[in-house]
């Protein structure tokens, strides 16, 4: 259970730190960000997310606000699983998720 919940966190955090990264890069590199690689590193690293996000949302939701949906979305997961995280490290012991 302790592995499940660390890599459900560990995923989201990941994907959290990439969709941040890429609304920071896109403000600091404006209208070229696009042509940014990294910019593209991180949209490739956040797309399956920013997809998922699109696909339970409703069709009234703008393509542009989906990215901070999938930023909420996995923001509240990350929650959940870090919640999960405490109550399971404190059921076996806080020795044993070292």
């Amino acid at each position: 259970m302790l592995f499940a919940v660390s890599t459900i966190k560990l995923i989201a955090e990941i994907a959290l730190l990439a969709l941040f990264g890429q609304w920071v890069l896109g403000l600091l590199a404006g209208a070229k960000k696009d042509q940014n690689l990294f910019y593209q590193i991180l949209q490739i690293a956040g797309k399956p997310f920013v997809v998922a996000a699109r696909v339970i949302t409703p069709k009234q939701v703008i393509d542009r606000h989906v990215p901070l949906v999938a930023f909420l979305l996995l923001l509240f997961i990350w929650l959940a699983a870090t919640v999960m995280k405490i109550r399971t490290c404190l059921q076996i012991g806080v020795e044993l998720c070292k």
